[in-house]
This record gives C-alpha cells, structure tokens and sequence, in this order.
C-alpha cells in the first residue's frame, strides 16, 4: 500500500493480506448454504501465518424444485425451508414467504395462494388428511428482497384405515433380498447360482429335443413301412394281372 505524505516524499508501507487459501464445496446443491473457508494472512514473501476456520454462507441455485413426502395421517411432520445452520450464521437477515396448493401436487404458481407463516419451518402435529397439497417457500434477504432460495413441498397425508405404509410388507421378495444386502437370485453374480437357475430351464430343453428327434424318427420309420408295404401290394397285384392275360 502506497502512503503519500504532504511533503517531497513518500513512504511504500506494506501490510499482511487475509486470504481464503482453501474452501469446502457447499453443503447444499440448491439455495443457502453452508461451507468452511480456511484463512491465512500472506506475507509479501508469500509465507502464510495465523490462519483460521471460518464458516460461512454460499449460495447455489435458487430454485431447489419438488420434493415429494408422505406420511400417515395423526403422525407429526416439519417442513424445513432452511437449514438451522444456514440460518444460524453472521450476516444479512432473511424472511420466510409461504404458499399453499390445497390437495394438489404441482409447481405451477399460479395454484398457489398465501399461507401465513413467518418462520423458516412449518410443522403439523399431528398431520391431518386436509393438509394435504403443495407447500412452497420463498427465502429472501430483508434489505435487498433478493430471493435466495425456493422449495416446493408435494405433502401426501395418508389415512390409516386406507393403507398400511408398512415398508418390508410393502417390498417384493427381491426387493426384500436386495434390503438385506443379499443378491436376488436372478441377478446373482456367482456361477454356482447362476448354473443352479439355469439348470432346469437346460433340462427341460434337452428333454423338449429328445422327443422331438424321436417322434421324427418313428414317423419315419412308419412312413417307410407304409411305403414298402403299399409298393408290394401294387408288385403283386400287376403279378396278377399279367399271369390273367
């Protein structure tokens, strides 16, 4: 930094920088987010000293889309527009715009009206059939009105008495095979398990050949026999035509 004096000269007084050296990725792939920077002041020989973590906001996308949630009606449920960490951090303040689409999952604004609700979170406990439908989140900062983030929650209440969301009764057998870390058999990578499927399926082809090639055969046999036996009969009845004249 150049310091310039009122007098004929001047004096070129250098100071340390403050430098983001190394910076993880965002915590989130959409929105407001977190991620830590590593600080270091750099000398004008390039030597770094008295560095530190810091946590701060990154911003991503802004429109996070649909996510889609189910849950059986009477248990409680919360749907969260930013993260407590996000919100948590130094900096500039935001304010929370909610919408509802009643019993409809879409992203089309146009089907959604207000839903008052000032804070970052919504919860319902316990959560009813009525409030089914689309939620959607506006995140804004409160001196600019920039939006920041936007989230559409697809809400499924589901009765009780209607379906049972329990969810190994729910799988097939295969799915359940795979849920327990075994390989369902049609998929098995091993060549025992593959010859042992195969097998049958191999013996019930051989046997399909072999009768097939066997009922050939004794069609051909009989079809000759009935041939032989048809050519002597018309041998000897020209025979007996002859010895008449």
């Amino acid at each position: 930094i150049l310091i310039l004096f009122p007098t004929s000269f001047s004096i070129l007084i250098l100071f340390p920088a403050m430098v983001v050296v190394n910076s993880t990725p965002c915590s989130v792939t959409c929105g407001l987010g977190v991620k830590e920077e590593r600080l270091c002041e750099v000398s004008p020989a390039g030597e770094r000293q008295n560095c530190s973590l810091v946590r701060s906001r990154c911003l991503s996308h802004w429109i996070c889309g649909l996510r889609h949630l189910s849950v059986p009606e009477g248990n409680p449920i919360r749907l969260t527009c930013l993260s407590p960490d996000a919100a948590s951090l130094e900096g500039p303040n935001f304010g929370y715009t909610w919408r509802f689409a009643h019993g409809l999952i879409t992203t089309n604004d146009l089907l959604f009206h207000p839903f008052h609700n000032p804070n970052p979170s919504l919860n319902f406990s316990p959560a009813l059939e009525s409030h089914s439908g689309t939620y959607r989140c506006d995140v804004q900062v409160l001196s600019s009105f920039q939006l920041v983030k936007r989230i559409y929650f697809g809400l499924r209440v589901i009765p009780r008495d209607l379906v049972d969301l329990d969810f190994q009764k729910s799988l097939t057998w295969e799915q359940q095979l795979a849920a327990n870390g075994e390989e369902p058999p049609g998929n098995a990578s091993g060549a025992a398990e593959q010859e042992r499927w195969r097998n049958p399926w191999e013996k019930q082809w051989i046997y399909e050949a072999v009768l097939g090639v066997g009922s050939g055969v004794i069609l051909g046999i009989l079809f000759s026999l009935g041939f032989c036996c048809l050519g002597r009969m018309c041998r000897n009845r020209a025979a007996r035509e002859m010895n008449r004249l």
